[in-house]
């Protein structure tokens, strides 16, 4: 098509009228918005440079056989948006507002492309989740659903799933479980800022934190206004002397499976950590991550059942359904309660009411104890495949910490080092580990190779060959 000849125009414009036609052949009553969609989207792109004069309206009607209404309409639309400019007698022109831009959306979810064997912890199987079953709840939910539940939400969560999971993690993980004291989250890592948060408001700057611990926690609170202070950890949990001489009257802790290291807290530091929070007037908060998953023995209760005021316990779905359905609870004292709810209000408004619906239904049908049950199988399975696939390929490989969770410490003998030179062997064959050393706030020797390598994602058969691949690499 040619377009009417009503001026000087700027290269591209004749091909920038044939991205009309579409338009111009829609639905009479769609043809007006399409019109006006496809002169925007022309801008936009850079197809009708700045400067560009249009045709007249009577013009440009002719040529797409439409009303000269419905030009001149979209004309007027689209000057009023700033996309044209226009003046009496000089015929309508594209503005300079608009600038090209080539849409586009990244995928920036953490992944580790082109690796032959996978062992970065922190990732469930995915393949795992009940897809069945939770598209029952959901279509059990959205019939049932009153249309009131559809409003803005308690803060705290709705009512029904607060009930539920109190009763879940008083039987489960021996938690103090009020309802009115839970609050529905996106997960532990809101669990976290809401708590930092809460600490400055009462003019706390800092928090211990494990050391070796989860990197996140650095960023978490500092978005929050609030230093983290590493204490260390040993065979027991961490240093409650060190703890005391930080001066820090808040920390975060992983006592029922410490990450990265994989021990369990003894009794005796668990009790010595609740002593130091009630001797500084402060609070623990408990990161219960993977509390579920013990296959040697029942699961330690959780911290909090042994001082529910001092004790913040916070949870997830993520490693056992998973982390992309960003659900998780956080069980507060009394005396933090308010501000912990009124802060998640300000946030967010509060977690989607059809997920808590969903999940409520999930765990009052028993669906939530089944996929917990199949998911510690499947674990089990793999952690004894990693353990023998070491035993294998890696004679005098020593694996640390208690049989939990999903990943695991493994130290290699010393021929295997130094540890900068093993890493490098594994990335150029492709295989995927992280060190120790990436959890720890302190440095290490260099000669020392201890891995924390994540097993739960990876089947047993590739779990196999994924350790070969290892010891050709390191050989």
């Amino acid at each position: 098509m040619t377009p009417p000849q009503t001026g000087p125009e700027k290269p591209g414009a004749s091909s920038a009228w044939e991205l009309l036609l579409p338009a111009a052949s829609a639905p009479a009553r769609a043809r007006g918005r399409s019109l006006q969609a496809a002169l925007r989207e022309a801008v936009r792109s850079g197809r009708l440079a700045p400067g560009t004069r249009l045709p007249s309206s009577r013009d440009l009607a002719a040529d797409l056989g439409v009303s000269r209404g419905l030009v001149t309409d979209a004309y007027e639309q689209l000057t009023a948006e700033g996309y044209l400019r226009s003046g009496r007698g000089s015929g309508t022109w594209v503005g300079a507002a608009a600038r090209a831009a080539r849409p586009q959306a990244r995928d920036l979810a953490p992944r580790a492309p082109g690796a032959r064997a996978d062992f970065v912890a922190g990732t469930p199987d995915l393949s795992l989740f009940p897809r069945a079953a939770w598209a029952a709840a959901q279509r059990d939910v959205l019939t049932d659903l009153p249309h009131q539940e559809l409003g803005y939400p308690d803060p705290r969560g709705l009512p029904r799933l607060r009930t539920a999971l109190a009763g879940l993690l008083a039987r489960r993980r021996g938690v103090v479980a009020d309802p009115e004291r839970i609050v529905v989250v996106s997960g532990v890592a809101q669990a976290t800022a809401l708590l930092g948060f809460a600490l400055r408001a009462r003019g706390m700057r800092a928090v211990g934190v494990e050391d070796p611990g989860s990197p996140q926690h650095t960023a978490l609170y500092a978005a929050a206004g609030v230093a983290c202070v590493p204490v260390p950890v040993d065979g027991e949990g961490l240093e409650t002397e060190r703890l005391r001489a930080s001066g820090v009257r808040a920390v975060t802790v992983t006592p029922a499976h410490q990450f990265p290291t994989g021990i369990a807290y003894s009794a005796r530091r668990r009790a010595e950590l609740l002593d130091w929070a009630r001797s500084v007037d402060g609070i623990v908060l408990e990161d219960d991550y993977d509390g579920d998953f013990r296959y040697d023995r029942a699961p330690v209760g959780a911290l909090q059942g042994l001082d529910p005021e001092h004790v913040a316990y916070a949870g997830s779905v993520s490693k056992s359904l998973a982390p992309g359905l960003r659900l998780g609870w956080l069980l507060v004292p009394r005396a933090w309660t308010e501000e912990v709810v009124e802060r998640k209000r300000t946030m967010d408004l509060g977690h989607p009411t059809l997920d808590q619906a969903l999940f409520a239904r999930f765990v009052e049908r028993g669906d939530y104890d089944r996929q917990l049950r199949r998911c510690q199988r499947a674990y089990r399975e793999r952690r004894d495949a990693l353990v023998a696939a070491l035993g294998e390929h890696f004679p005098g490989a020593e694996v640390s910490g208690i049989a939990a969770g999903l990943h695991a410490i493994v130290s290699l003998p010393a021929r295997h080092g130094p540890r900068e030179r093993f890493l490098a062997r594994m990335t150029a064959a492709g295989v995927s580990v992280r060190p120790l050393t990436d959890y720890a706030h302190g440095a290490a020797p260099e000669e020392d190779v201890r891995l924390v390598l994540g097993y739960a994602h990876v089947t047993p058969a590739r779990i196999h060959e994924g350790v070969r691949l290892m010891a050709e690499a390191a050989a």
